[in-house]
């Protein structure tokens, strides 16, 4: 009974501890009738990397004259 308990109390440390792993976070830029393409390596938690990679899209401006942003995480 206690190596049971001993055994859960491992798993539960295990299992609450977050892994931090490198994620790719690429972004395309079009406006101006170009496109331009960057990448970055974020290390954290897949949740926390997609969220910081997400704010780096955005639309400025609007029709032909906007300048879009698409960042998301591979």
């Amino acid at each position: 009974m206690k190596n049971l308990f001993i055994g859960l109390g491992v798993l539960a440390m295990v299992a609450g501890t977050s892994c931090k792993k490198e994620y790719t976070c690429e972004c395309t830029v079009t406006g101006g009738g170009s496109t331009a393409s960057s990448s970055t390596t974020i290390k954290a938690t897949k949740k926390d990397a997609k969220e910081s990679c997400e704010t780096g899209s955005s639309t400025v401006g609007t029709g032909d004259d906007a300048i879009v942003s698409k960042c998301e995480i591979k």
